[in-house]
């Protein structure tokens, strides 16, 4: 693992852990609604402008990408991407399941990322090769059959607004378990063995960067919906290695019947 970017993977998400901590349910926090709709807080954009210092104090010619303050020096050797929370639905809601994201491109390529959880203070971090959680070794579940396999996504309602409805359907009826316990906190899960499959019918880089590292070196697959390489696209399925290539045919079974 980068032993030098990884360490200050930790002081981020040290330093940004802190800070949503103090708003972690506190009364009368200010929530914004964007143009995309989506939800953001004063502790999203604290995070982002604290970490956003840090690695402009330390590493001054890396680029940065952000979901609250856009893209600085994004044609950078070397980029960051940063979602400071990454499920603030979870979060204004007091539902635990949220995280910090930090990714690492090299040449623009992922080379590291973390799902940092500030409220258990559980940092998971990958570099492709391995994924560890606080220091641990860990590896997603050894689950052949679709019907043993546990299938996690974030909203059902946006399933059909991006995906093909049907063969989401499909994949829910055949596999043996379905649950919404989703946002990064769901790859995590994948990655440690927890569930089988996570899958996102839409995604940004901020989100998808750091989850590249994780769940590969995990020893599992990311790819989009439809297969293609998961950095390219704007959607994501995660599973284990025997599952993922099972998930992508039912997904995109009916997709030549002209179904979307």
């Amino acid at each position: 693992m980068h032993s030098e970017f990884a360490s200050f993977v930790r002081l981020l998400a040290e330093e940004s852990g802190r800070l949503i901590r103090d708003y972690f349910r506190k009364p009368g926090i200010r929530v914004d609604v964007k143009q995309d709709r989506s939800l953001v807080t004063e502790a999203d954009r604290h995070a982002e402008e604290r970490m956003r210092a840090m690695i402009r104090q330390r590493y001054p010619s890396h680029g940065v990408i952000g979901e609250e303050l856009g893209t600085e020096n994004g044609d950078a050797e070397f980029v960051w991407t940063l979602d400071p929370i990454d499920g603030t639905i979870s979060f204004v809601s007091g539902c635990p399941l949220f995280g910090t994201l930090i990714g690492l491109l090299h040449q623009g390529k992922p080379v590291l990322g973390a799902v940092h959880q500030p409220l258990l203070r559980e940092l998971c971090i990958g570099d492709g090769q391995e994924t560890r959680v606080n220091g641990k070794d860990v590896a997603v579940r050894n689950v052949h059959e679709l019907s043993e396999a546990t299938l996690l996504t974030t909203d059902l309602k946006y399933i059909g607004r991006y995906q093909n409805q049907t063969g989401f359907e499909d994949l829910v009826a055949r596999t043996g378990l379905l649950r919404t316990w989703g946002d990064c906190y769901g790859y995590v899960l994948v990655a440690t063995g927890g569930a089988d499959i996570m899958l996102d019918p839409i995604m940004n880089p901020w989100d998808l960067v750091p989850l590249i590292p994780i769940i590969r070196g995990a020893g599992g697959v990311i790819t989009s919906w439809d297969g293609s390489d998961a950095q390219a696209g704007t959607s994501s399925v995660a599973a284990g290695r025997d599952l993922h290539s099972q998930v992508i045919d039912v997904l995109n079974a009916h997709r030549q019947d002209g179904v979307v």
